[in-house]
């Protein structure tokens, strides 16, 4: 990161988005953390902007994002880590009031801070860009406006990435599997979600940890990775890898399995 530059991250209050908000304030960055229901991250030098961000208004995205650099300096890095999970419903149960949230957050508010932020970045030609997707879409399931958003999320990047490639911008993504957040730690709680299907086919026999996450995006967006643009990262804890396993009698158990389960 530049040293006069912030790093946005959207989303920042809870979840993936404030798992990195913390890495990167832990790390020195400078970090401005927007939400649709903004909270601060007690204990980190993340800041948090006041005002409710709403990634799905085109008017509080384009303001928002000058009032932030207005008062906070260039965004250097940014990090779209705002969403919202998908319904699970047979197709013909799908609203569609419920299909336009999800992809006006999950899709259309990424592409429109990415924009906001990313012009701007060119301009100045330097900055780095973290899109959050997700491996939901990259396979298939019952969320289907998510699965769809996600997919385009991936897309979106590869675009990105070539419009300002040659102005100094990287874009990159990354595509948590099964991630241990609060909300989703809920849906295991409430029976909606199952965490030992969730696990089952996962070549790590795990769900992944927000700040795994995390450390994927700070790598994204260092100089580390000054030669990446355009890639779909997944950090997915081996979900990818081991999807179809069950076919030939499911994942093999390391060596050594049996002695320490007795």
């Amino acid at each position: 990161m530049a040293a006069d530059g912030i790093v946005l991250v959207t989303g920042g209050s809870r979840g993936i988005g404030a798992a990195t908000a913390t890495l990167l304030a832990g790390q020195g960055q400078r970090v401005v953390i927007v939400d649709v229901a903004p909270e601060p991250l007690p204990g980190t030098r993340a800041i948090l902007w006041p005002a409710p961000f709403d990634v799905a208004s085109e008017s509080a995205v384009v303001n928002g994002i000058a009032d932030i650099e207005a008062a906070h300096g260039p965004i250097t890095g940014l990090v779209n880590a705002a969403g919202v999970f998908g319904k699970m419903h047979r197709i013909e149960r799908v609203r569609m009031d419920q299909w336009d949230r999800e992809v006006n957050i999950d899709l259309r508010g990424t592409f429109m801070v990415a924009r906001s932020v990313g012009v701007r970045m060119a301009q100045r030609r330097y900055g780095a860009i973290v899109n959050v997707a997700s491996v939901a879409g990259m396979t298939s399931g019952p969320i289907h406006a998510y699965t769809a958003a996600k997919a385009g999320v991936i897309q979106l990047t590869q675009t990105l990435a070539a419009e300002w490639g040659r102005a100094g911008v990287r874009v990159n993504a990354v595509s948590p599997g099964f991630t241990r957040t609060i909300a989703l730690e809920a849906g295991i709680v409430s029976g909606a979600m199952n965490k030992a299907l969730m696990e089952r086919n996962v070549a790590l026999n795990r769900m992944v940890e927000p700040v795994e996450v995390s450390q994927a995006i700070a790598w994204l967006l260092s100089p580390m990775s000054s030669g990446v643009t355009g890639i779909n990262l997944p950090v997915d804890a081996g979900f990818i890898a081991g999807s179809t396993w069950a076919a030939y009698g499911g994942l093999p158990d390391g060596p050594g399995a049996n002695e320490e389960r007795q």
